[in-house]
């Protein structure tokens, strides 16, 4: 990588990422970055592999993320800069809570966590000069229990769609959290203190 200095408006990485819960958190650290758009694998959600734990795949899939990223930018011809890659996963008694296919498996998810402690993980990897750091954040979170009409409602505002557990703590479902112990920003998903930390380890500094 260039040892010239980088004006703070220049991105100081890509972001692997269509989420843009994670690129609103990069933005609120100030950190410059491109949203790197790799196309995905089938399926909605990769599968978690036979005897795999949820920690085990959490991490995986991170990782896969980020390989998928480095090739992506070889085989495009991109500029070289630092990848940012990321994976959230909601845990309920061992279990992985994907995003939801449908209305009726929203309404099963949010079923299943009303009234209970659940974990969300979110690994983190950065992939900077053929190395690959990682991160993973653990958070519990309490549910209150929830009616059926309120999830009902809920669904109907579209937003447990695309999310890990069929709900998005930063917004309507915020009502529906009575407790977390551990990052607030890792169950929106990039946990803000374990991707500095790691961006600290790659000499990239944030604002």
């Amino acid at each position: 990588m260039s040892d010239a200095p980088t004006p703070a408006s220049a991105p100081r990485l890509y972001l692997a990422s269509a989420s843009p819960r994670r690129r609103e958190l990069l933005q609120q650290i100030g950190l410059a970055h491109d949203v790197l758009r790799v196309p995905a694998p089938p399926g909605e959600d990769e599968p978690q592999l036979a005897g795999e734990s949820a920690a085990d795949y959490v991490r995986r899939t991170a990782r896969d993320k980020a390989q998928r990223a480095v090739a992506w930018i070889r085989d495009q011809h991109l500029a070289t800069l630092p990848i940012l890659a990321a994976d959230t996963t909601v845990i309920l008694d061992g279990a992985v809570l994907g995003k939801p296919a449908d209305r009726a498996d929203a309404l099963r998810i949010l079923q299943a966590l009303s009234g209970a402690e659940h974990e969300v993980h979110t690994a983190v990897v950065l992939a900077v000069d053929g190395q690959l750091h990682e991160a993973l954040s653990v958070t519990r979170v309490g549910m209150r229990a929830t009616s059926q009409a309120e999830r009902e409602r809920y669904c109907d505002s579209g937003e447990p769609f695309g999310k890990a557990g069929a709900y998005g703590i930063q917004g309507l479902a915020s009502a529906f959290i009575a407790h977390i112990a551990g990052s607030y920003s890792g169950v929106m998903g990039l946990p803000l203190f374990e991707t500095a930390a790691l961006l600290a380890r790659a000499d990239i500094q944030i604002p």
